[in-house]
């Protein structure tokens, strides 16, 4: 059960180098999530401009929570912190607090990009102290990336493209490509909108159904808003929609 709801957090929060110039500062975008015919949560994202050791940055904070029925044997509360270089896109520093049943983990990580390492600090033990570790070019952390896929060109989205990124996840790294299938009209609950269709590959196994488990749906537009996510797993499916959202930058254009 962990697990399922470990995913809640990856796939809103997932989702070169490249300027964020496609997200609003104060920008807000709020997620339903469904497991099967369950209401099974909310994710909510929010971003504002700050200074950061001296460098504008994008702070962006991510709160996920499960509700209803599945909060009474299941309740999770995950806080997510990123504060993104405006003009690399590329994370300065990162949070992951999360409490989900039983289960808890707070770590802060540390970039250093110029030489590739990075420093994990677990604040949950701080007997454990801090540990630098090797690091590749250009690595996200989970709410950096869903910005860097955000920022690409429309030229870089077309059909046929194929996207690879390393995110780091926890105390691990993981890689991961974007094959994008093309466009689609995708009825929403805001209207018919026009939207580019991605898919992530992932490793089968014990979670999903097979290595491209996982479908999004990201607006044909300037913004790249995530309007649904749907993953099979091994047993049902997740669902994540858009649910409600403000100060976007470009307006987005429903039939």
């Amino acid at each position: 059960m962990k697990k399922l709801f470990y995913l809640i957090s990856l796939f809103i929060f997932f989702i070169g180098n490249a300027q964020i110039t496609n997200v609003a500062h104060g920008e807000s975008l709020t997620f339903r999530i469904h497991y099967g015919i369950l209401n099974a949560g909310t994710a909510t994202l929010t971003t504002r401009a700050l200074n950061f050791q001296g460098t504008p940055h994008l702070y962006s904070r991510g709160v996920g929570q499960t509700t209803g029925a599945v909060k009474t044997f299941f309740k999770v509360d995950d806080l997510y912190e990123s504060y993104i270089d405006i003009n690399t896109g590329l994370p300065t520093y990162y949070v992951r607090n999360v409490k989900e049943g039983g289960y808890s983990q707070h770590l802060q990580t540390v970039f250093n990009h110029n030489n590739n390492t990075l420093v994990l600090t677990d604040k949950k033990t701080p007997a454990n102290g801090s540990k630098t570790i090797k690091s590749v070019k250009g690595v996200q952390d989970m709410l950096s990336c869903f910005y860097y896929l955000r920022s690409k060109s429309a030229a870089e989205l077309k059909t046929g493209a194929l996207i690879n990124m390393n995110v780091w996840i926890d105390d691990e790294m993981f890689p991961f490509q974007l094959k994008v299938l093309g466009t689609e009209d995708l009825k929403t609950k805001f209207g018919t909108v026009n939207c580019i269709k991605i898919v992530p590959s992932v490793k089968s196994g014990r979670v999903f159904k097979g290595k491209e488990g996982v479908t999004m749906w990201v607006t044909n537009d300037a913004n790249h808003i995530p309007m649904l996510i749907k993953a099979d797993l091994a047993v049902g499916s997740l669902k994540a929609s858009l649910d409600d959202f403000k100060n976007v930058k470009y307006p987005l254009k429903f039939k």
